[in-house]
This record gives structure tokens, sequence and C-alpha cells, in this order.
């Protein structure tokens, strides 16, 4: 089949491996973090706030992420981001285990995770066109999106069954584990791929050093603003995360548990149907080996996850909630895998950690407000209102896209 056969691969296969292992863990990890904030705080502003904390390092240091993932091996980058990142949930396991948890210690758990997605997000991009041989781009990017999504139906399943047995814990413990899983199999791809592990030559002095790496921001930032649908998309999706995102992290439990009077299995299912819908999208997707009018099915796309998070705010029934939850997934889909199959081949590869960073940067940076002004707008108006602002004004913004030659002529 197309769509596995990235698989084949062995290199791919490893990683791909390793990183569904620690995508199941961080599925496990945000339900019982998102629980465990709630029923400690019972308020969605600390909630934006644990969100704001681990996204503002993030956001500060992508930059100096994307010039690290161009000039060191981008396998040793992930591997030692792999086991900082478990260190962290570990900590935060032992101290929920003891009773010690605070909000205070997830908010520095928040910062430490933002630092480490500073570098492993560019890095995470921009290895996989360096490992897998470019015909298999579209299946390699149709089975990380895949790994992506069953993580989240799995996980939200089994976090919301541990938490009721184990408690947060638990959950906790095994996101640990799954991060060093990750880091396990990413040495047997340096071992067989030595050409993976050098290193570029080393620079004279500081000096040099930070000449060369404010050199290497300007040509990623020349190439993002000589491409109108690059830039055009960044800046766009800056707001659409807020509109769309921001009210999918912050307000959705507050909606489940105080609107539809549910628990947290309610909050896992309308989880695992949003990765569902993720799910069929890849799969639709991995099938073709040339995506075509790229630029208006991803807009459409957009305009589509505007009306499933618009439904959120308009409805208390349920079925009508699991469907909108599934077209935001298959929507997101769609869009993500035509954003990353048009980065990875219509940007120099010695460009894309740094285009990577920037497009990750420019696309989030307003998401600490977002979810700052998600959680007072949740406290202040309800969750429900939260959504069908932010669904209207996605819908806006994904016309406002649509309207520009550069967005519509992308093929």
């Amino acid at each position: 089949m197309n769509l596995f056969r990235s698989l084949t691969h062995k290199p791919f296969a490893l990683l791909w491996s390793g990183q569904t292992a620690s995508r199941i863990g961080n599925s496990l990890y945000r339900i019982a973090l998102a629980w465990w904030v709630l029923e400690k705080t019972g308020s969605a502003t600390a909630m934006g706030t644990v969100l704001i904390f681990s996204s503002v390092p993030m956001l500060i240091f992508l930059l100096v992420g994307g010039v690290v993932t161009d000039r060191f091996p981008r396998l040793k980058v992930m591997w030692l981001s792999d086991v900082l990142s478990g260190v962290v949930v570990a900590l935060v396991a032992l101290l929920a285990a003891s009773g010690l948890l605070e909000v205070w210690h997830v908010y520095i758990a928040s910062i430490l995770f933002g630092l480490v997605s500073a570098f492993f997000t560019p890095a995470a991009t921009a290895v996989i066109p360096e490992i897998t041989p470019v015909e298999m781009l579209t299946s390699a990017n149709s089975l990380n999106s895949l790994s992506r999504q069953l993580a989240s139906i799995i996980g939200p399943a089994i976090g919301a069954t541990i938490i009721a047995l184990g408690g947060t814990s638990l959950a906790f413990g095994l996101d640990a584990l799954s991060f060093f899983i990750s880091a396990a199999c990413i040495p047997p791809i340096l071992r067989s791929h030595p050409e993976l592990n050098k290193m570029p030559a080393r620079v004279e002095s500081v000096r040099n050093a930070l000449r060369e790496g404010f050199t290497d921001l300007r040509e990623g930032w020349q190439a993002v603003t000589a491409s109108a649908w690059l830039w055009i998309t960044i800046l766009i999706f800056a707001f659409v995360n807020v509109t769309s995102g921001s009210p999918m992290a912050v307000s959705l439990p507050f909606l489940v548990k105080e609107d539809l009077h549910a628990d947290v299995g309610l909050l896992g299912l309308i989880t695992s149907i949003s990765a569902l819908g993720y799910v069929v999208g890849a799969l639709w997707l991995g099938y073709y080996r040339r995506l075509r009018r790229r630029g208006p099915l991803a807009y459409l796309a957009t305009l589509m996850i505007g009306v499933a998070v618009a439904t959120f705010g308009l409805t208390t029934v349920i079925s009508l909630m699991l469907a909108a939850a599934f077209l935001e997934g298959l929507a997101m889909s769609v869009f993500s895998l035509i954003w990353d199959n048009s980065l990875q081949t219509l940007v120099p590869r010695k460009l894309l950690g740094r285009v990577a960073a920037i497009d990750s940067l420019g696309s989030f940076v307003l998401l600490p407000i977002g979810y700052g002004l998600a959680g007072w707008a949740t406290d202040l108006i309800g969750a429900p209102l939260v959504f069908l602002i932010g669904g209207l004004a996605t819908i806006l913004l994904a016309l406002l896209g649509l309207s520009h030659p550069a967005i519509r002529g992308l093929d």
C-alpha cells in the first residue's frame, strides 16, 4: 500500500516507532494534566497559565532551535530533547505520587517543556527528508500525522482509565517512560547512518559563531519573505491558532464539566473522535503521490475548522459535538499534511530547519495571548460563547487567505 511504503525504509521506521510511543505518552499526560488542573484549581485562567508557561519559552528560543537544527546533527538534538523531557515528567510523576505536586511545580515543568520543544520541533520537521527518500515523503508525512492522531485516539481513553484506577501520577509516569523509549530508537539510526552524525566545521570564536548564527537566521527569513504563500499562511495562522486552538486547549475541559456536566471520560471521547477525524484525513491524503491544488484545499480545510469550533458553542447535543470534533480533526489533518508537504518540497533542504523554526514562531507567537484570553473569557462569559466567537473568527481568516492569488495559485 502506498500509505505504508515509507515503513520499508528502516531509519524512518525506527524514528516513527519511537515517536509513536512518545506521542501516546504525551496524550496520557495532556488528559491527566488538564483534569488535574481542573480539579485542583477549578479555574480556566490557571489552565491558560499552564499553557502560557509552556508556549512562551518555546517561542523565545525557536529561532535559536532552528539554527541549532541546521548546524548540529538533528537526530542528536531530538535524542537530547527526549531524554530531558523524560526526566522532567518523571519528576512530576514522583511529586504527584507523593501528594506534593502543586500548581507552581506544573508551571516550572511547562517552562522546561517549552524550552525543549524549541529545539525538538524544527529538528523533527527537518530530519524527515534527511532520512527518507523523496518518493516516500508523502507516505512519511501521512504516517507521522497518523501516528500523532492514533496516539490521540488511544491516549485519552487509556488516560481516563488510568486516572480512574491509578491516579494522575501513573499517567505522568507512563509519559516519562515513553520519552525514554523514543530516545532509545535514535542511536541505531545514527550507527547505521554515520553521515547523520557529522558536525559542521568549528567556528574560531564566539563572535564568529554569533555572526554566523545571525547570517543563518537572515537566510531563513529571506526564504520566508520571498514566498508569498509561505509568509501569508504563517501570518494568518498566527491568528487561527488563537481563534481555534485556544478554545480547544483551554475551554474544552470546562465545557465538558460545567456546561455538559460530564466527567473526564467525555473529554477523552471528544479528543479521541477529533483524532479519529485526523486519521481519516491522513489515510485519504496518504494515498496520493503528489498533492494538487494545495493552496485552495488547505484554506478550505481551515474554513471547516472554524465551522467545527463554532459548533461547540452552538449545541449541547453530544452527538453533534462528536461530529464537530471529527470534522475539526479531519480538516486539521488536511491542512497539516499539505503544509508539511509544501515546506519539505518547496523549501531548500539546507534552509528547512530555519524556515520550520520561523514558521513555528510566526504561527504560534500569539498563542500565549490566546491562552490567557481564552482562560479569562471562559471564566467571564462561559466556554460556549468562547467557542462560537473563535469559530466565526477562524472562518473569516480562512476567507481572507483564499482571497490572495498566491494562495489560490499554490498547486
